[in-house]
């Protein structure tokens, strides 16, 4: 397993930082080519929306819940036989 890479934004005006393992950071990058967004926009999303828990957690727990909800509809769509 990869170790984590420390990478900043800018979230409402300040500076933070996360650190995720490559492969998530390589999700997230394919996430947001799939959404036509940015990396940035999207933590900034996860950022607006996480509540109590820790930002690098609520990213990776995104991109887990993101892939999951892609592949529930990937399954559905492809058991509709018109």
């Amino acid at each position: 397993m990869s170790r984590p890479v420390k990478r900043s934004f800018s979230l409402r005006g300040h500076q933070t930082s996360i650190s995720l393992e490559q492969p998530f950071w390589d999700a997230l990058k394919d996430a947001a080519e799939k959404e036509g967004k940015t990396p940035a926009a999207i933590v900034a999303e996860i950022d607006e929306a996480r509540g109590d828990s820790g930002l690098s957690g609520a990213v990776r727990m995104w991109i887990l819940d993101y892939f999951r909800r892609r592949r529930a509809l990937e399954d559905y769509n492809g058991g509709n036989r018109d």
